[in-house]
C-alpha cells in the first residue's frame, strides 16, 4: 500500500481544505509530521483511516463525537479523499460523513447523508474509473485488498500515540489473529475444520450404524416375544465393546426357540380343526329342529289374525263394488258440472256489457244491437279521406318549418363567408412572409454551423495546451528531481567504488587461510595480510549503491520521457489551435476564455437561427391550408346562393297546397276538435256495440246447454241402479282410495295362501310335535369351538411370523456388521488426523494447532527480521526470538522473548524500560512489514506512520533508530514519523509541519535545507 495524495476538508481541526503530497514526502524515505499538542498531527492520520474504512480509530469515534471541524463556514461540506496504490491498483476514495447543512429553502439545519465514493485509475486511457458508491461494497473491496480490518490497519501501518506496544506484548490468540490475517492462514484453520468436520462426519456414521444395530436387537426382542431367551443385548449403548457378536449370537438363539414354538402351534391348531368340525354339526342339527317349529308357530298365529278380520274385509268388496256402477255415471256428472260453469260465466258476461250501453240500449236485444253497429261502422268508412288530408296537412306544416330553417343556415353561411373572404389578402401575405422568413433563418444557420464546429474543435484544443502546459510544469519539476537523485546516486556509488578499490587487498586477505594459496600471488604464506580499516567497504554495499544508481538512472530516463512526451503533445495542441483559427484572426494562440465566449455567442446565434428555421414547415402547411379554406369558402358562399333561389318557389307551392287539405279536414272534423278525435270516439262505441251484442248470445247458448245436460245424467244414474244422481255421486270413489281397497283385498287373500301353504309344508307339523330345540346351548357350544380354532391358527401364524420376522431381522444385522467394520476404520484414521492438527492428542506433543504451527514459522520469520534492525537499535544488546514452549495450561507456538546478550538470559518483553519497549516494537513492526512485504500474496506495506515514542530516547538511541528507519527506503518504503520532539527536526529533512491558529490549522510542506533551516 503506497499513499499518493490526502485532501481533507472541513475535517476534525481543518477549517478549509488541506492537501498533503504524500509522493513528494515519500521520495526522501524518511519525513516528519510535527506541530504543536492540538494542531491535528493525528488528525492527519484520522483522515487516512476513515478514508479506507469510514471511521477514525479508537475513542476518537465514540457516540457523540464528530468529524466535522468547528472552524469551517457553513456551507462547507466535511470531506476526505484518499489517492494510493494498493495491491497493484490505483484507487482514489472520497468520504463525507452524515452532518448537519443549512436548508435551501427556509431556515434551520437538514441532516446530509453519508456517502462514498470509489474510483480506479486506468493507465491505458489515462482517466479514473467509477467503481462503486456503495459504503458496504467499498468497505468489503479495501478490507479484502488490504487484507486488514481497521483495528489491525491501526496496529500495523499507523501505529498510534504509543499503541505499537500492543503487538509486543499481546498474548497468544491477539498475535494469531493479526498474523493469521497478514499472511492469509486460512487455509490451514480450513484443513483443522475440515478434519474435524470429518471426524464428527465419521463417528456420526459410527454412531449411526451402533444406533440401527440397537434398533435391530430391540426390534428383534419385540418379535421374540415371551420366548425364555437369554437377556437382550438392548441394554447395550453406541460404541459398546463386541455389541455386534451380542447381537448376532443372541439371535441366533432367539431363531431356534421361535422354529420349535411354530411346530408346537401346528398341533395344537389340528386338535382344535376337528373340535370346531363336530360342535358345528350339532350346531346345525339344532338350528334346522326351531326353525320348523317357528315357522309352524308363526302360520297359526297368521291364520287367527286372518280370521279376525272377516267383517271388514266384507266392507271393502262391496264399496268396491258400488264404485264400479257408479263409473257409468261419471262422464254424465262432469259434463253438468262443466255446462254449470260455463252458463254461469256467460251470465257475467252478459251483465257486464250491457252496464256499459247507453240506458235506451240497456235492455236491447241481440238483433237491434247489431243493426245500430252497422249504421256506425259506414259512418266512421266516411271519415277516411279527411283524416288523410289533416295527416298530409300536418306533414307539410312540418316540411314548411325544415325550410325556415335551412333558410336562416344559409343566411348566416353567406354573412360568415362575406366576412371571412373580406380579410383574405392581407392574411395571405401575412403568410407568405412568414414562409420567405423561415427560409433566410434556415441558411443562416448552416452558415453559423459552419463557423461554430471549427471553433468547438479549437476551444478543445485550447484546452489540452492549457492542461498540457501545467503537466509540462510538474514534469520538468520531477525531471529536475529525479536527475539530481540520478547524479547523487552516481556519486555515491563511485565514491563506494573508489574507497573498496583503495581497501581492496584488505578485503582479499580476509579471504586467506592457512596453508591456502593467495588469489593474487599464489603464495601459501601470508606473513602479513592487510588489516581491515574502519571505513572499508565490502562489495555488497558497492553493489547495494549501485542497484540504488540504476534504479535512479532509470527513474530520471522514465522522467525525461514523460518530459518529451508531454512536450511533443503540447506542441500538437498548439499546432491545432493555430490551423484552426479563422482567417483574419490575430491572436494564433488565444486564451481559453476568450474562445469560450466567442463559442457562446455563436452557439446562440446558431440557436437562434435554428429555431427560427424549425418553423418552415409549419409556416408553409399554414398557408395552404388558409388558401384551401379561402377556396371552400368561396364555393360554399355560391352553393348557398343558388339553395335561397330554389326555396322560394319550393315555398309558394307548399302554401297553396296546405290551405286545400285544410279546408277537406275541416269537413271531416264537425264539432270536434280533429278527425282523428272524431273517428276515435265512433270506433269505441262500435266496440261496445259488438261486445254487447255477442255476450246476450253466448248466455243464450249456455243456458240451452245446461237444460240438455241436466236432462241426460238422470237419465244415466237411473240406469245404474241408483235412485238419484246424488247416490251415484256420493258412490264415487277417487283412484286412490279404489287402489287401497283393492290392495288390501288381495293381501288378504294372498295372506291366507300362504298360511295354507305353510301348514301344509313337509316336516313341520312332526316338527311341532317333538320338544322344543336347545339353540343356545348348541350355538355356545360351535363359539367356544371357533374361538379357540382362531386362537390355535394364530397362535401358528404369530410363531411363523416371529420365525421369519427374525430370520429376516438377523439377515439385517449381519449385513449392518459387515458395512460397520470399514466405518469404524476410517474413523479411527480421521480421528487421529483431526486430533494431530487441533493438538488435542497425545502424538503432539507441544499441544500446537496446524495453524498455530505455520504462524509460528513465520513469527519466527518476523522474530529474525526484527532482531536484525533492534540489534543495531540497542547496540547489539538485545535480540527478539520466538518460543514454542507452552505457558501453563495454554497451547504453545506464538509465544516471543527478548534475549540480553549483556547477561545471556532470555526474559519476558514486560520487562523492558520505556524506550526499550518503543524501539523492540518499532523493530518488530518493521519486521512484519518486511515479513508481510515478501510473502507470495501478503500486503505490500510501502508506507508506515510511527505516532509519538521518540521522546523516551536518548540521544544515541535516536541516532540508530532512525539509521534503522533510513535504512528502509532500500526497499522502496517510506516511513512517517508523528512527534512533536525538537530534535527530529534537525535531522529529517522531508518535513509536513501542521500549524493551529483561531480559524483552524493548516499544513506546510518543507523539504530540504528549507525545512532544516525551520
Amino acid at each position: 500500500m503506497r499513499l499518493h495524495r490526502l485532501e481533507i476538508t472541513a475535517f476534525g481541526p481543518f477549517g478549509t481544505t488541506q492537501t498533503i503530497d504524500f509522493d513528494t514526502l515519500s521520495t526522501a524515505g524518511l519525513f516528519l509530521l510535527h506541530g504543536p499538542t492540538g494542531a491535528g498531527k493525528t488528525s492527519v492520520l484520522d483522515a487516512v483511516c476513515f478514508a479506507l474504512y469510514g471511521s477514525v480509530p479508537g475513542a476518537r469515534q465514540a457516540p457523540g463525537t464528530t468529524l466535522r471541524s468547528d472552524h469551517a463556514p457553513t456551507g462547507t461540506l466535511t470531506s476526505v479523499l484518499l489517492d494510493l496504490t494498493v495491491a497493484g491498483r490505483r484507487l482514489e476514495i472520497v468520504r463525507i460523513p452524515a452532518q448537519p447543512r443549512p436548508k435551501k429553502r427556509g431556515g434551520g439545519f437538514t441532516m446530509e447523508k453519508a456517502r462514498s465514493t470509489l474510483r480506479a485509475y486506468d493507465p491505458a486511457t489515462r482517466a479514473w474509473t467509477g467503481l462503486s458508491t456503495s459504503h458496504q461494497e467499498i468497505g468489503e473491496e479495501i478490507t479484502q485488498l488490504l487484507g486488514m480490518s481497521r483495528e489491525q490497519f491501526c496496529q500495523v501501518v499507523l501505529l498510534p500515540q504509543g499503541d505499537f506496544a500492543r503487538f509486543l506484548r499481546a498474548d497468544a490468540e491477539a498475535r494469531g489473529k493479526l498474523l493469521g490475517r497478514l499472511f492469509d492462514t486460512r487455509r490451514f484453520a480450513a484443513v483443522e475444520e475440515r478434519l474435524a468436520d470429518l471426524r464428527r462426519v465419521a463417528a456420526h456414521r459410527v454412531e449411526e450404524g451402533d444406533t440401527r444395530l440397537l434398533g435391530l436387537a430391540h426390534r428383534m426382542a419385540q418379535a421374540a416375544g415371551g420366548l425364555p431367551v437369554a437377556r437382550t443385548p438392548v441394554d447395550g449403548k453406541p460404541g459398546e465393546p463386541g455389541l455386534a457378536d451380542t447381537v448376532l449370537g443372541w439371535g441366533a438363539i432367539a431363531r431356534t426357540e421361535a422354529r420349535e414354538a411354530a411346530d408346537i402351534a401346528a398341533v395344537r391348531l389340528a386338535t382344535a380343526e376337528h373340535a370346531e368340525a363336530a360342535a358345528r354339526t350339532a350346531a346345525g342339527h339344532a338350528r334346522d329342529l326351531a326353525a320348523r317349529q317357528a315357522r309352524h308357530a308363526e302360520a297359526l298365529h297368521r291364520r287367527a289374525l286372518l280370521d279376525a278380520r272377516a267383517p271388514e274385509r266384507d266392507a271393502a268388496r262391496h264399496a268396491l263394488d258400488l264404485a264400479l256402477r257408479a263409473d257409468r255415471v261419471a262422464p254424465a256428472l262432469t259434463l253438468r258440472r262443466e255446462t254449470e260453469r260455463e252458463h254461469a260465466a256467460a251470465l257475467a258476461a252478459r251483465r257486464a256489457a250491457r252496464s256499459l250501453l247507453p240506458p235506451d240500449l240497456a235492455e236491447a236485444p241481440a238483433e237491434q244491437l247489431s243493426a245500430f253497429e252497422h249504421r256506425l261502422r259506414e259512418e266512421l268508412g266516411a271519415l277516411g279521406a279527411a283524416r288523410r288530408a289533416e295527416h298530409r296537412a300536418a306533414a307539410l306544416a312540418e316540411e314548411r318549418t325544415a325550410l325556415d330553417r335551412e333558410a336562416r343556415a344559409d343566411e348566416e353561411a353567406l354573412q360568415e363567408a362575406a366576412a371571412w373572404l373580406a380579410d383574405w389578402e392581407p392574411r395571405r401575405a401575412a403568410l407568405q412572409q412568414r414562409v420567405e422568413t423561415a427560409r433566410d433563418a434556415a441558411a443562416r444557420a448552416e452558415q453559423l454551423a459552419g463557423r461554430l464546429e471549427p471553433l468547438r474543435l479549437r476551444l478543445a484544443a485550447a484546452r489540452r495546451r492549457d492542461a498540457l502546459t501545467q503537466d509540462l510544469a510538474r514534469a520538468e519539476q520531477h525531471h529536475t528531481a529525479a536527475r539530481e537523485e540520478r547524479n547523487t546516486a552516481h556519486e555515491t556509488w563511485l565514491d563506494l567504488k573508489s574507497r573498496r578499490l583503495r581497501g581492496i587487498a584488505a578485503e582479499l586477505a580476509a579471504t586467506l587461510t592457512d596453508g591456502g594459496p593467495c588469489q593474487v600471488c599464489g603464495s601459501t604464506t601470508h606473513p602479513a595480510p592487510t588489516p581491515t580499516g574502519a571505513d572499508h567497504v565490502d562489495r555488497a554495499t558497492e553493489e547495494a549503491a549501485y542497484a540504488s544508481y540504476t534504479r535512479a538512472d532509470e527513474t530520471s530516463r522514465a522522467a525525461e520521457r514523460a518530459l518529451a512526451g508531454i512536450r511533443e503533445a503540447l506542441a500538437a495542441a498548439r499546432e491545432e489551435v493555430h490551423s484552426l483559427a479563422a482567417p483574419g484572426q490575430t491572436h494564433n494562440q488565444p486564451a481559453v476564455a476568450e474562445l469560450a465566449a466567442e463559442a457562446g455567442e455563436l452557439t446562440r446565434r446558431h440557436a437562434e437561427a435554428h429555431a427560427l428555421a424549425a418553423r418552415t414547415h409549419e409556416a408553409r402547411e399554414t398557408l395552404a391550408r388558409a388558401e384551401r379554406e379561402a377556396e371552400e369558402r368561396a364555393t360554399a358562399r355560391r352553393e348557398a346562393e343558388r339553395r335561397v333561389a330554389a326555396r322560394i318557389s319550393q315555398r309558394e307551392a307548399l302554401d297553396t297546397r296546405q290551405a286545400e287539405l285544410a279546408e277537406e279536414a275541416a269537413r271531416g272534423r264537425g264539432t270536434f276538435a280533429t278527425v282523428a278525435e272524431h273517428a276515435d270516439r265512433l270506433e269505441r262505441r262500435i266496440a261496445l256495440l259488438t261486445g254487447a251484442a255477442g255476450a246476450v248470445r253466448d248466455e243464450e247458448i249456455a243456458a240451452d246447454r245446461l237444460k240438455r245436460a241436466d236432462a241426460q245424467l238422470a237419465d244415466v244414474a237411473y240406469q245404474a241402479g241408483f235412485t238419484t244422481p246424488a247416490e251415484a255421486s256420493a258412490a264415487l270413489l277417487d283412484p286412490y282410495a279404489r287402489r287401497e281397497r283393492q290392495h288390501r283385498l288381495d293381501a288378504w287373500q294372498a295372506e291366507a295362501a300362504a298360511v295354507a301353504d305353510r301348514l301344509a309344508e313337509p316336516g313341520v307339523a312332526e316338527a311341532a310335535a317333538l320338544p322344543p330345540a336347545d339353540l343356545p346351548a348348541a350355538e355356545a357350544a360351535h363359539a367356544a369351538a371357533e374361538r379357540a380354532l382362531r386362537t390355535a391358527g394364530a397362535a401358528l401364524a404369530a410363531a411363523r411370523e416371529r420365525t421369519t420376522g427374525l430370520a429376516g431381522l438377523a439377515r439385517q444385522a449381519e449385513t449392518e456388521v459387515r458395512r460397520l467394520g470399514p466405518l469404524r476404520t476410517e474413523h479411527d484414521r480421521v480421528a487421529r488426523l483431526a486430533g494431530l492438527t487441533a493438538g488435542t492428542s497425545t502424538e503432539n506433543e507441544r499441544r500446537m494447532r496446524l495453524e498455530s504451527y505455520v504462524l509460528a514459522a513465520r513469527l519466527e520469520q518476523v522474530a529474525a527480521a526484527a532482531s536484525a534492525r533492534l540489534q543495531r537499535m540497542s547496540s547489539g544488546r538485545y535480540t527478539l526470538v520466538h518460543s514454542d514452549a507452552r505457558a501453563g495450561t495454554r497451547r504453545s507456538g506464538l509465544g516471543l522473548h527478548v534475549v540480553d546478550a549483556w547477561t545471556g538470559n532470555e526474559r519476558d518483553t514486560a520487562t523492558l524500560s520505556g524506550g526499550e519497549t518503543f524501539f523492540a516494537s518499532l523493530a518488530l513492526a518493521l519486521g512484519l512489514a518486511d515479513v508481510v512485504t515478501d510473502e507470495a500474496g501478503g500486503v505490500r506495506l510501502d508506507t508506515l506512520f510511527i505516532d509519538e515514542g521518540f521522546g523516551s530516547l536518548d540521544d544515541q538511541t535516536l541516532d540508530e533508530v532512525l539509521d534503522v528507519l533510513d535504512s528502509l527506503r532500500e526497499r522502496d518504503r517510506s516511513v512517517g514519523i508523528v512527534s512533536h520532539v525538537a530534535d527530529l527536526r534537525r535531522r529529517i529533512p522531508a518535513q509536513l509541519e501542521v500549524t493551529k491558529s483561531r480559524h483552524g490549522s493548516a499544513v506546510c510542506l518543507r523539504t530540504g535545507a528549507d525545512a532544516l533551516g525551520g
